[in-house]
């Protein structure tokens, strides 16, 4: 979703749910049947993953409402991949080598979590 770098850039669940479906629609086509059991288990994984009921649109939203809160782009890719439901998991999923969120920062990144992904 930060697209400053083509060849380097984060990639969410969804985003790769999607390109496996693809790959997983096409492999025949292409000759890759080497990749069916790494695509079927993967994608049985991600579909019943969060990233299941997430959009490119959801996606976006939330990225724009945390954007408020010091967080690194690996700390918010963990969050989109890892919706926060607690004050422990948003803190488990953030750098331990900076300023703890506060308690009330924390809640509204897990409201944030409920309005977008939910």
């Amino acid at each position: 979703l930060y697209s400053i770098n083509p060849t380097y850039s984060y990639v969410t669940n969804l985003e790769v749910m999607q390109l496996l479906q693809t790959i997983k629609s096409t492999k025949k086509k292409f000759g890759m049947r080497n990749l069916a059991t790494v695509t079927y288990e993967a994608l049985q994984y991600l579909e019943e993953s969060p990233c299941k009921n997430q959009t490119r649109d959801s996606i976006e939203s939330y990225l724009n409402d945390v954007a408020v809160y010091r967080l690194m782009p690996h700390e918010v890719l963990q969050m989109v991949n890892d919706p926060p439901t607690s004050p422990l998991h948003t803190q488990l999923l953030i750098d331990d080598n900076k300023v703890p969120l506060t308690d009330e920062e924390n809640e509204a990144i897990i409201q944030l979590t409920y309005k977008h992904f939910n």
